[in-house]
């Protein structure tokens, strides 16, 4: 095997190792799923900053590979509401967790 095809062979599988944004949107919940989450993006842009609020764990921000549209989606179907906050002059999306019955 010549070192290009072994360079190809590391390459492709470092693709598929590569989590999808929906398994990196799970993963970042399940780390405290009961904090409070708000995301943020640019008009129309293809990824929002996603930024936890914990309680015990502090603030953490990660970038995700999703439109705003599709986040909100995804954090609703991970149990959260989302809304926009009451200051009018905030733009972003606020998610808190629905009380599990």
């Amino acid at each position: 095997m010549s070192f290009a095809q072994k360079l190809q062979g590391k390459l492709s599988q470092s693709t598929h190792e590569e989590k999808s944004p929906e398994k990196t949107l799970k993963d970042f919940v399940a780390e405290d799923p009961n904090s409070r989450y708000t995301f943020n993006s640019e008009r129309d842009a293809p990824q929002s900053e996603l930024c936890r609020e914990g309680k015990d764990k502090g603030r953490k921000c990660i970038m995700m590979q999703m439109h705003s549209t599709r986040l909100f989606q995804a954090m609703q179907d991970q149990g959260f509401f989302c809304v926009l906050p009451m200051d009018p002059a905030r733009t972003h999306i606020e998610c808190t967790p629905l009380p599990k019955n």
